[in-house]
């Protein structure tokens, strides 16, 4: 008899935690733990005794024991390797505004550890987003751009810059238990750079545990390529968390952004994620692949105190916006503190087809003003009918942060994974 009822607090036991990983970032402990860093402006890091700079054009590897600055724009190039070993930091420098750029063809192997990760950061005593310009690789993998060629510009050298081929199985290396942190610089007259661009990477590159943090551009930037990523976390970006587009083909699991009402770039706002097919539409060619991403597990919120009121005061825009022509497919997934969660472009219309592109099954909606909607429009029911349809097990809240998740507000290991009685207790009818 005790045996039997040894087994049966196991089974409730593991019952329970799979409800509880259900929809939104999963794992039986926290995944955070170790790795993350939330208040990296608190951090000494230490100076800098080695200096990165110009091209790196042979195997080279980066040693935990030194600390090496960034300065200006550093390339690896020529099928190079540039390996950095676990704990390692990079700094990047603020005059020179330094960048890594993996060219095509090159890779950065940047295997870190949970106890010991790679980190890339800024060399200001008062740190702040843009700091420094960011982690770009580029690779060979397909794009939607005639030609199947893109530049990554700005203030980079052109003959160095060029990403897109035919091999969606591309290797760039590895990125695994990496923090950037307040990059982003912005260029005159031009962009933004982003904490990690990512520009027809293929799908061996390793793409796990990473986190971007006070990102001055987006914080993820997927520019067509073949990927899969699972375990990434945006935290507090100036811009979007998760940009999709130029025909990305993108798996990401178990991922995590978490965005504030006060810090945002653009006129119109910034979003979670973007997912669009395109930048320039006479640059697109419509015979191949567009932006497909799908996104399983994912939690997305605003962590302000009085979500409502800035909602009110135009503070806060959709979670999620989808252009025409793009994909989404959306799943276990909580948006948390939007206005709405999700926006369509108004240029997609409402019809089978592309309602079938725009997947979006067993969500946890909660203190969303709105759930899905088009742009420009003022009646959203049919939308949000038949997104609301039992079917779809989708399920709405009006729930306060601190009762639906664990515990976000926690200042050294925040919990991000939603509360079990969240999930069981709720009900898939607004």
């Amino acid at each position: 008899m005790k045996k039997i009822t040894q087994i049966i607090c196991v089974l409730l036991t593991v019952t329970s935690m799979n409800a509880q990983q259900e929809k939104g970032i999963m794992g039986y402990t926290n995944w955070l733990n170790n790795w993350t860093e939330f208040k990296p402006s608190k951090v000494e890091y230490g100076e800098a005794n080695q200096i990165l700079a110009g091209n790196i054009s042979v195997n080279t590897k980066l040693l935990k024991r030194n600390i090496y600055v960034l300065q200006g724009n550093v390339y690896v190039t020529n099928n190079a390797v540039l390996t950095i070993e676990p704990g390692t930091l990079i700094i990047g420098d603020f005059e020179t505004k330094g960048t890594l750029v993996v060219t095509k063809g090159a890779q950065l192997v940047a295997d870190g550890l949970e106890t010991d990760p790679i980190v890339f950061t800024s060399n200001r005593s008062q740190k702040k987003a843009g700091d420094w310009g960011g982690v770009v690789i580029l690779g060979d993998a397909p794009i939607n751009k005639f030609g199947n060629v893109g530049s990554y510009n700005l203030d980079l050298d052109p003959t160095l810059t060029t990403y897109g081929g035919d091999n969606a199985a591309g290797n760039s290396g590895v990125l695994r238990y990496v923090r950037i942190e307040f990059a982003g610089k912005k260029v005159k007259g031009a962009d933004t750079f982003n904490g990690l661009t990512l520009a027809a990477v293929g799908n061996k590159t390793i793409l796990e545990n990473v986190m971007v943090s006070y990102s001055g551009g987006d914080s993820f930037a997927f520019f067509g390529g073949d990927l899969n990523a699972t375990k990434l976390v945006s935290y507090k970006s100036i811009n979007d968390d998760y940009k999709f587009t130029q025909g990305v083909q993108c798996r990401l699991y178990n991922s995590l952004a978490v965005r504030s009402s006060y810090l945002s770039s653009n006129k119109d706002g910034s979003r979670c994620m973007e997912v669009k097919s395109f930048e320039k539409k006479n640059e697109t060619d419509f015979t191949k692949k567009q932006t497909l991403v799908v996104a399983t597990n994912i939690t997305m919120l605003n962590d302000s105190e009085n979500i409502k009121a800035d909602i009110q005061a135009g503070l806060v825009k959709e979670a999620i916006y989808v252009a025409e022509t793009a994909s989404l497919e959306m799943k276990r997934s909580v948006i948390s503190g939007f206005n709405p969660a999700v926006l369509l472009d108004s240029k997609t219309e409402i019809n089978d087809a592309n309602l079938k592109k725009i997947k979006i099954e067993e969500m946890y909606f909660n203190l969303c003003n709105g759930n899905i909607f088009t742009e420009y429009n003022t009646n959203n029911e049919d939308l949000e009918s038949w997104y609301g349809n039992s079917v779809f097990f989708n399920v709405y809240s009006q729930s306060d942060n601190k009762e639906t998740f664990i515990d976000i507000f926690n200042p050294k290991k925040p919990d991000f994974r939603l509360q079990l009685g969240k999930i069981t207790a709720s009900s898939g009818n607004k």
